[in-house]
């Protein structure tokens, strides 16, 4: 299959395309700097801005059928809502969601054409689980299961699959900003929250392998659920949300994790 991902600088979209070449996919790896494809070995290297309009449509000019996409595309970042930039956020849903959109937009005529096709889009056990700190990433991310649902709704029909990756905390994570607020009277909930993977990742987080083979078996298996969960701590955790009400889990987090906030 011929497959384009975007973000494929780093951790997994780097990890993801190297995975689909090893199972013997055409593989276009897309980035903003294409200086950091490099050392891939794929069918394609492409600059994609997936917030940019044009640098869409040029990259999938460039890239010619595909069928396959993976959005890999994302920002993150974490803050207070008190105090989250409201700049930063809208950035944010612009690479998370809108950027997923757009490249979804560009590929889906050709598929639905052709009658086939499998958009992967990579969200987090956080597009279904909010935790403190992290609310905006995680509205960008329950954004993108939204439409994910609404894609899987309405492009079957065409024989388009969609699939979403829900990763838990992966080595060696986001590249995060460091220039958001971070108030003073915030200070110890974020001490108590910064060692919550440490507890729930015992031995340290798995690599971006763990994402980038989920992906390869999302493509690969047209009997892939709409949702898969990928790491220990996403099964468990997701796992455990399904079975108890907002109150129950709550209760079980703080527990676990020794929050007193």
């Amino acid at each position: 299959m011929r497959i384009l991902v975007t973000a494929a600088g780093r951790a997994i979209g780097h990890a993801t395309c190297s995975a689909l070449s090893a199972a013997g996919h055409e593989v276009i790896a897309t980035a903003r700097d294409v200086s950091m494809l490099e050392d891939l070995d794929v069918a394609l290297r492409l600059p994609l801005d997936v917030t940019d309009d044009e640098s869409v449509r040029t990259a999938v000019a460039a890239a010619g059928p595909v069928d396959g996409l993976v959005n890999n595309a994302a920002l993150g970042g974490t803050a207070p809502i008190e105090a989250y930039p409201i700049d930063r956020m809208r950035a944010m849903f612009e690479t998370n969601v809108l950027g997923a959109l757009r490249t979804v937009q560009a590929v889906t005529p050709g598929m639905r054409e052709r009658g086939t096709g499998v958009i992967v889009n990579i969200s987090s056990v956080q597009g279904r689980v909010t935790s403190p700190l992290s609310g905006a990433y995680s509205a960008s991310k329950h954004a993108l299961e939204a439409l994910s649902e609404a894609m899987h709704l309405e492009l079957a029909h065409f024989g388009i699959r969609t699939v979403i990756i829900e990763p838990g905390f992966i080595a060696p994570g986001m590249k995060l900003p460091d220039d958001l607020p971070r108030p003073a009277l915030y200070e110890p909930l974020f001490a108590e929250w910064e060692g919550a993977d440490t507890t729930l990742n015992v031995g340290g987080r798995p690599g971006p392998e763990i994402v980038a083979d989920a992906v390869v078996a999302a493509i690969s298996d047209p009997a892939t659920p709409l949702r898969v969960p990928v790491g220990a701590d996403a099964e468990m955790i997701l796992g455990t949300r399904a079975q108890m009400s907002d109150a129950e889990f709550e209760a079980t987090m703080r527990a676990v994790l020794g929050l007193t906030w």
